[in-house]
């Protein structure tokens, strides 16, 4: 790899065409966390990604270690509750925050870079082979899938007005996943995550609506068809609640109560990639050696989960307090901007 090489000269205009190396702050874990208009973070989604990742997880243990879900014709009632709360909720959220990521990293680029679409198909070009690899430990898990939405709907969206973006992601019928990841690229198109610290009112406003519509929607899934995959049941609860996880969340970390919350998941989130592929790496190996593959202990797969959770969460601030980036959202940001970036956390000034 190799940073670009400028000479300056008598031209002015030589500084807008100069690829300047991207500082500590920016494009961070996750194609870039939101930040305020003033150029701080927004927390908050690097908050709702660690959230993200742990309802992600109570559902990816199950299938990948293939426990039943019913022994003798009887269901287990954890994994109902996890069909009903957590399945097709938290995949929505990650996907959106996956789009926001590249809305923003999109806007950032075409300030800094000449091509900015070069570097977000190198980002996206990045998720083919490691969701490829992912694949053979996780089958049927969402980053190899990211990386082709992005490819087909993403880059070619990046030509369009913001407002097609929008539609786009409003019209998708087959999933909400690829609808919510053009929903979270077209929201940041539109700066709408970046503004969340001035935008209360209107989470008030999505919280209230989409818990609101939660109630029947769930009891229409619980009482109808069972197959998860094609019902259009479980996709409408599904959107109902992940709007109300997320909008309800938002308002919870601004407050007193949260901020120990907010504490918790936000360095979680920070590292999201590198937590989303070590969490695979944990369920497979620690996973089968405390006898959970093909098992139908619901509750020690409850109490796994919280574990490697508490471990990701300690880890990740240990991580973060020596470096910028966790160890591949640093490595996915080289490629990215294809040039060595700088990984040790900068020493406070004295």
């Amino acid at each position: 790899m190799r940073g670009s090489q400028h000479h300056a000269g008598a031209d002015p205009r030589a500084a807008t065409r100069r690829i300047p190396r991207p500082d500590a702050q920016e494009t961070m874990p996750i194609a870039v966390p939101g930040r305020s208009s003033s150029g701080q973070r927004v927390t908050t989604l690097d908050a709702l990604r660690g959230f993200a990742l742990f309802g992600i997880l109570l559902v990816n243990i199950p299938h990948v270690l293939e426990m039943p879900s019913e022994v003798d014709g009887v269901e287990s009632p954890v994994r109902r509750a996890l069909d009903l709360f957590v399945q097709f909720r938290f995949n929505v959220i990650f996907a959106l925050l996956f789009g926001i990521g590249f809305g923003i990293f999109m806007r950032r680029a075409a300030r800094k870079h000449p091509h900015p679409r070069l570097l977000l198909a190198r980002r996206l070009a990045v998720l083919l082979p490691l969701g490829a690899l992912h694949q053979l430990l996780h089958p049927g898990e969402y980053l190899l899938f990211y990386g082709v939405l992005g490819v087909v709907l993403l880059l070619p969206l990046s030509w369009a007005p913001r407002w097609v973006s929008l539609v786009v992601a409003l019209l998708i019928p087959v999933s909400p996943v690829p609808g919510a990841l053009v929903l979270g690229y077209a929201l940041a198109r539109y700066e709408i995550p970046q503004t969340l610290h001035a935008r209360r009112k209107q989470l008030v406003v999505v919280f209230a609506v989409s818990a609101a519509l939660s109630v029947p929607a769930l009891l229409t899934q619980l009482h109808g068809p069972r197959d998860l995959g094609f019902a259009l049941t479980t996709v409408v609860a599904g959107l109902c609640m992940a709007t109300a996880y997320s909008s309800g969340l938002a308002l919870l970390v601004r407050t007193r109560a949260g901020k120990p919350i907010s504490a918790a998941l936000e360095p979680l989130g920070r590292m999201a990639l590198t937590n989303y592929v070590t969490a695979t790496l944990l369920m497979v190996s620690v996973g089968r050696l405390i006898g959970l593959e093909g098992s139908d202990d619901w509750a020690t797969m409850l109490v796994f989960a919280v574990g490697i959770i508490a471990v990701q969460v300690v880890w990740s601030r240990l991580w973060l307090a020596r470096f910028r980036y966790g160890p591949l959202e640093w490595a996915w940001r080289c490629i990215t901007w294809w040039d060595r970036q700088p990984i040790r956390a900068q020493a406070p000034a004295s």
